[in-house]
């Protein structure tokens, strides 16, 4: 189990997770919709279009470190509903189950690009970073200096310090295509679904059912509607305070921006012939061409 630790997270608090058959992780590369696989699965589970608790509350991110890793895993176990975990953690960071399905969605990176650079301009850090330390205090434990680089003004440069960035433990191009190939070479006996970004726009309800299907869930056919509409990208900014992560805790500037675009192609406004053709060689140099050519739609 490789260790992914930053100022944000902990993977290792999955060592004390125990299990249960048919759990479900929502293991994403952050900005690829994390949140949307979390309202998805609400929906399929809950089988009711309006949310009863914060979703955060109903799917926590165990790996977080502004929560204290006892009381995230003493809320799981006193779940009772099937449940389904967020993490940013690739699948070899994660206990594997042969019990338990692992969802990954992936999206064209240059567009995870640019919804990061909201989900910055958007993040209350001092906050966060407060509420971590307390819980550090807490739990017992050190509190890592932050690892978040600064990052130029401009945008193209910005996007490019994401794209070149080669540490592990912080969201990048190369973290990104990483965490993709985890899934895509997952071993036999494990359960884990790739999904693409791209189709849960053009066919939510397709790829609803067809989760639903994977899940061994069924959902009659007079609740598809209004489940569709739920976990629809408008929907879930209009409901964003139960929606948001951890939109209780205020750790955002404003919890609808956090549904910015949710749209494909955004990065055609910024990067130009030149930064496209680096953009080819950077991702063929650190991604298999197998997973470079699926999360591109084959048009990289």
């Amino acid at each position: 189990m490789v260790r992914y630790r930053a100022s944000i997270y902990d993977n290792y608090h999955w060592r004390d997770f125990v299990f249960r058959p048919g759990d479900i992780v929502i293991s994403t590369p952050p900005k690829c919709g994390t949140t949307w696989m979390q309202m998805i699965c609400a929906m399929l589970i809950f089988q009711e279009p309006v949310l009863t608790q914060p979703l955060s509350v109903h799917s926590p991110f165990l790996d977080t470190l502004t929560r204290s890793r006892r009381d995230v895993l003493a809320d799981l176990e006193a779940q009772k509903h099937r449940r389904f975990i967020k993490t940013h953690t690739p699948l070899d960071g994660l206990p594997l189950e042969e019990s338990v399905t692992y969802i990954c969605v992936g999206r064209d990176p240059r567009d995870a690009a640019l919804s990061l650079e909201n989900h910055w301009e958007n993040f209350d850090l001092a906050s966060f970073m407060t509420t971590r330390d307390t819980t550090a205090a807490i739990d017992g434990a050190t509190a890592e200096p932050t690892d978040i680089p600064a990052l130029p003004d401009n945008a193209r440069e910005r996007f490019w310090c994401w794209a070149d960035y080669d540490r592990p433990g912080l969201a990048s191009l190369r973290g990104m295509l990483h965490h993709l190939q985890t899934f895509w070479d997952a071993a036999d006996g494990v359960d884990a679904v790739l999904l693409h970004y791209d189709d849960l726009l053009t066919d939510l309800e397709g790829q609803m059912r067809g989760l639903a299907d994977r899940l061994g869930i069924t959902v009659s056919d007079r609740r598809w509607p209004a489940l569709v509409n739920a976990a629809s990208f408008d929907e879930m900014r209009a409901q964003a305070a139960l929606t948001a992560p951890d939109a209780h805790d205020g750790v955002w500037r404003d919890n609808q921006r956090f549904f910015n675009h949710g749209t494909s192609g955004q990065w055609r406004d910024l990067l130009d012939d030149d930064d496209l053709e680096r953009y080819r060689a950077r991702t063929n140099a650190i991604g298999s061409a197998d997973v470079v050519d699926w999360v591109h739609r084959g048009a990289l």
